[in-house]
């Protein structure tokens, strides 16, 4: 077995029949999907007698953190073919892919997972929970009127990107820089059809994109992109005037919105449609995971609420058990002081008169994304501490709210 890196022109057959295999692609326009998304990514494959085995890919993007802006690697797909399961070669392949991404300065990792578990031995982390509603939308309660909009059709691929890209970003907002991405979701969407408006300037300023299903649903956005809080009525209030023929519409709750404000009487609704193929409910799943990548960007991206402190930080990351002795990058284990305050830093080596925490990098990155406190990571995750310190660390890391990525990958 070789890794290598993937070649479009070369491994693409045998990629696609990989995706066919896990039952990633089964229609001629996810097959182009897909062709589109290895073309715009970085990719790494296993190969075996001549052909690729085992593929990982990435692309660029960046995640806000608190006010900040930081470099991120979106693993955007990690399969192996039916004959190269368990070989260890999925781990070794992302492994080598996180090196080259980290080599190239992504502060930050962030991946969907298939289950909790796998990609904690390449030292990812639970996010936290995202919550997804069903809704009957004539119980929308908006008391704004939609304008008429401009229907959005797969042709719309750019100006929907682009969009995106400038939606209302909160703590842990991703974007993902290759428009390929947005393109290949909307090739894979069943019967997708989009609405919005469009600015002054003939730009498209807010929309949602969404998937139909038969004459009354359920539909389900995939997304919705605005920036202030009337475009975000609008489009709640267009999703509301669907509810003439539609009965139940499934969408992620909006970073910052708590749609139950928005629902009138959902309790009742959730006991009426019990079990109906339109049940109104809310359901939640922490599906993805990340890792930090470099520390001293992340480190001094951190603005920190209380009175300066330091600390030792003794790290482990589990990824160099699956990179070869040769890498230059082999995870992020070590030593270091951390200094929080007006301006963080870190610095390689232990100061003797500080307190010191020990952490795998998994349970790090999730208390410095602020998935949870580092008082619940020391009961729950690879986390220690003086008490003194998690205190401390408690109520001085501040976020406006739990990270959520909005954009699936």
């Amino acid at each position: 077995m070789t890794i290598r890196r993937y070649n479009h022109d070369s491994d693409l057959e045998a990629c696609l029949r990989i995706y066919r295999e896990v039952g990633w692609v089964d229609e001629d326009k996810h097959e182009k999907a897909s062709a589109e998304l290895f073309k715009a990514s970085r990719g790494w494959v296993a190969e075996l007698h001549g052909s690729a085995e085992c593929l990982a890919h990435a692309m660029s993007g960046s995640i806000r953190y608190q006010q900040n802006d930081l470099p991120l690697c979106i693993v955007t797909g990690v399969t192996t073919s039916r004959i190269a399961r368990k070989q260890g070669w999925a781990a070794r392949v992302t492994a080598k892919l996180l090196a080259e991404e980290a080599a190239q300065g992504q502060a930050v990792a962030i991946l969907g997972i298939f289950e909790q578990g796998y990609y904690n031995q390449l030292g990812f982390g639970n996010g936290s929970y995202e919550l997804f509603c069903s809704l009957e939308p004539c119980m929308l309660e908006v008391t704004v009127k939609a304008s008429m909009p401009v229907r959005l059709s797969k042709d719309d691929w750019q100006a929907m990107h682009e969009a995106r890209l400038h939606r209302r970003r909160l703590h842990g907002g991703c974007t993902i820089h290759s428009p390929a991405l947005t393109m290949a979701e909307l090739l894979w969407s069943d019967n997708g059809f989009g609405l919005g408006y469009l600015d002054a300037q003939g730009d498209l300023s807010h929309h949602f994109w969404c998937s139909a299903k038969g004459e009354h649903g359920p539909y389900r956005i995939q997304w919705m992109s605005y920036n202030t809080r009337e475009q975000f009525l609008e489009l709640l209030a267009l999703v509301q005037s669907l509810g003439d023929q539609v009965h139940s519409i499934k969408l992620a709750e909006p970073p910052g919105i708590q749609l139950q404000d928005y629902l009138r009487q959902p309790f009742r609704l959730r006991e009426l449609t019990h079990q109906s193929p339109h049940e109104n409910r809310m359901t939640a799943a922490a599906y993805w995971q990340a890792r930090i990548l470099n520390l001293e960007p992340c480190i001094a991206a951190t603005q920190w609420e209380a009175a300066p402190i330091g600390f030792n930080l003794t790290l482990t990351d589990p990824v160099q058990n699956w990179l070869p002795e040769d890498s230059t990058w082999r995870g992020i284990s070590g030593d270091y002081t951390i200094t929080l305050g007006q301006e963080s830093s870190i610095e390689p080596g232990l100061t003797e008169s500080l307190p010191t925490m020990r952490a795998s990098v998994n349970a790090f990155s999730r208390m410095w994304l602020g998935v949870r406190s580092a008082t619940s990571l020391s009961w729950s995750d690879a986390l220690q501490a003086p008490e003194s310190l998690l205190d401390v660390l408690d109520h001085g890391l501040t976020f406006s709210a739990p990270p959520r990525p909005d954009w699936d990958f």
